[in-house]
């Protein structure tokens, strides 16, 4: 009769949930209308602790990057590489025509790299381009943004071609028009390389491959995915993995976990890899299965782990900054209007290993999920 009592009381007044009740947690939800997909499994048997919803689909947000880069890490393996090529007509120390620029998917071409792209041009004897500066695309279809991408804020959309320069963003604004801002890009950096770049007419002649640059690891590249929730460079490796295309990039991360998991495309029901589109669908318990058997994957499983947020081990700020949780959870988080979600693994104080997720849907906060996950771990 108390314990109904109190529940009632913090429905009515929204209180805090009782740091050890579930119940009154997930009944405080369900009287602002949130639908809930949460649970908690043990990491060695996989026994269900606690739940709620474990089987409920729900937009899971940037969650969905889970699904995406364990993927890709157990298919390209983590020393993956994707390699952008340079074409030009080099004659002594010229191009006499265009100098091309074959996109393939690095989804990290920042003016870092591109510098040191135009030092290994430097080396192969280039100092003169009396073409211009060109891009291929060639490599992905012409669909710049993603399937369902039409109901997300602009600001988080960015145009998705193989030959993408610093995630299309100028100044942290998304461009337009991707081929004349790498065409710009590129063109400066390699004039301050001290590669004169003359754009002139093009000129007949046969083009060969000058070099090949070589992105970063995968192994990087889902650390910087997964840390940052980058939507950009999931997209551009999620079409890469499909051969160019969206659909078939989703279909090879579905079909993966169909001989894996044996999670069919009922369990896996997605059209982006990033949580972008709200057309996702994703349940706690599919998390949480793909979650154990990346940490108990030990050609990939190291990887996977620590591309995740570490709470109080990072060196940028994470938004829960709660020091008894100093680097006993690893998640990845995410948010879209009306939904917040969050899933990874937690240390309990005796050292106990869980796996856990929470998918919330409507009147929600972040607030709201970290709420359970530190009853969880404490």
């Amino acid at each position: 009769m108390i314990r109904r009592t109190l529940v009632a009381l913090c429905l009515l007044l929204h209180l805090p949930a009782s740091t050890n009740d579930f119940d009154t947690w997930t009944h405080r939800l369900a009287a602002r209308s949130v639908k809930v997909s949460a649970g908690i499994w043990d990491m060695e048997t996989g026994k269900l602790l606690e739940g709620q919803g474990m089987d409920l689909q729900l937009v899971p947000a940037s969650t969905t990057k889970v699904l995406s880069t364990y993927a890709m890490l157990k298919t390209w393996k983590p020393d993956y590489e994707i390699e952008t090529e340079v074409w030009g007509d080099l004659r002594g120390n010229t191009v006499v025509g265009d100098l091309v620029f074959k996109g393939a998917g690095d989804p990290f071409l920042v003016p870092e790299h591109i510098f040191r792209l135009a030092e290994d041009l430097r080396a192969r004897g280039v100092r003169t381009v009396k073409g211009k500066v060109a891009v291929d695309q060639s490599a992905f279809d012409d669909q710049l943004l993603g399937n369902g991408w039409e109901h997300t804020s602009a600001n988080t959309t960015p145009p998705i071609a193989p030959l993408s320069v610093n995630f299309n963003k100028d100044g942290g604004r998304l461009v337009a028009n991707p081929d004349r801002y790498a065409v710009e890009t590129l063109t400066r950096i390699l004039g301050q390389a001290g590669i004169a770049i003359e754009n002139g007419p093009a000129a007949p002649g046969e083009a060969r491959k000058l070099i090949g640059f070589h992105s970063l690891p995968l192994r990087d590249l889902v650390c910087q995915i997964n840390k940052h929730s980058n939507n950009f460079m999931v997209e551009m490796l999620v079409k890469r993995f499909g051969g160019g295309t969206w659909p078939q990039g989703i279909r090879q991360i579905q079909s993966f976990y169909q001989t894996m998991l044996d999670l069919g495309p009922d369990k896996t029901a997605i059209t982006d890899g990033s949580g972008l589109s709200k057309d996702n669908r994703l349940s706690a318990r599919t998390l949480a299965i793909v979650l154990r058997a990346a940490y108990h994957d030990f050609e990939v499983g190291p990887e996977m782990v620590s591309s995740l947020k570490d709470i109080g081990g990072e060196n940028f700020t994470l938004r829960m900054r709660d020091p008894a949780l100093t680097r006993r959870i690893r998640c990845k988080t995410g948010h879209v209007a009306g939904v917040n979600s969050i899933c990874g693994y937690l240390q309990e104080r005796n050292g106990t290993l869980r796996v856990f997720a929470i998918i919330l849907n409507g009147d929600c906060t972040m607030e709201d999920a970290w709420e359970q996950v530190k009853r969880w771990a404490n």
